[in-house]
């Protein structure tokens, strides 16, 4: 169902793309950002790894720096069937993971020292076999995608704007008219990067929904997942990661950045009611 969620969505963001394009008159423009979002999001994709890592401090670690950790995260990557990972710990209290790199043979799995400190084995077990289902499932690479369009419909929605106020683009005929043409632009260049914003935001929590699933089928226990949630989702509002940036928010399991109300539309994370309501469903199911 996730899956399903993930590829309409990337399918909106494109039909978004394309009638923005249209309505800044042409295919170069449109060309042009996509080529310009998809060279920055290629660097990220690429580097991701070693520059998230470098700005949280991750320091990676061997069997006999922490075996009962890099042992748990290589018995889970052999029951996923992947390659072992990059273990990392990040010298911060405040309990969080994360999983990065661009592919099952370049990722690394990184855990805070806090959620090392406050989970039980089950729990953290079930955590790290969340970060190792974004491996499998490649969401570095769906997030790229993502990013990349949205990225593309900001530009073009920047051209846009500029052009309708310097009175580029069509003429009366091709646009509907004069000042209706100019609103419509403006409207369109407001809007669209919005609702680009929105969908990949929307891209972000269904493959959330998705590494819960795939977790809680690599480690087995789908309620030691929802408890590890429960646990997490308390301890990052009473201690919140201060080194905490946007960019990198939505590599989190928990969301280090927090918001309420409109917010929610947002966020890069699903809310942890719902998260820990699916999980006891799988446990129930099983």
């Amino acid at each position: 169902m996730q899956r399903l969620k993930t590829t309409f969505l990337l399918a909106l963001l494109t039909v978004l793309m394309v009638t923005m394009g249209n309505a800044m008159g042409g295919r170069s423009g449109m060309v042009t950002a996509f080529v310009i979002a998809l060279g920055m999001n290629f660097f990220s994709y690429w580097f991701s790894d070693k520059i998230v890592l470098r700005m949280y401090g991750a320091q990676e670690i061997g069997e006999h720096d922490h075996p009962t950790f890099y042992n748990l995260v290589r018995n889970l990557a052999m029951r996923a069937g992947l390659p072992m990972p990059k273990v990392y710990i990040i010298p911060s209290d405040s309990p969080n993971a994360f999983a990065t790199g661009r592919n099952p043979q370049n990722a690394a799995v990184a855990a805070t020292e806090g959620i090392l400190r406050i989970l039980s084995p089950e729990e953290l077990e079930g955590v790290m076999a969340h970060e190792l289902a974004h491996v499998q499932n490649r969401d570095i690479l769906v997030g790229t995608i993502a990013a990349t369009f949205a990225g593309a419909i900001s530009m073009i929605g920047n051209m846009l704007q500029w052009g309708a106020m310097f009175g580029a683009g069509r003429s009366d005929e091709e646009d509907g008219g004069g000042i209706a043409g100019l609103v419509g632009s403006l409207a369109m260049a407001i809007i669209a990067p919005i609702a680009a914003m929105l969908i990949q935001m929307a891209v972000s929590r269904s493959r959330e929904y998705l590494a819960d699933a795939t977790g809680a089928e690599i480690c087995g226990r789908p309620l030691a997942l929802a408890s590890a949630l429960r646990k997490l989702h308390m301890a990052s509002h009473q201690l919140p990661m201060q080194e905490a940036r946007p960019a990198t928010a939505h590599m989190f399991i928990v969301n280090p950045l927090t918001g309420g109300g409109l917010m929610e539309l947002f966020s890069t994370h699903p809310p942890m009611e719902e998260r820990i309501a699916r999980l006891e469903q799988m446990a129930v199911r099983r």
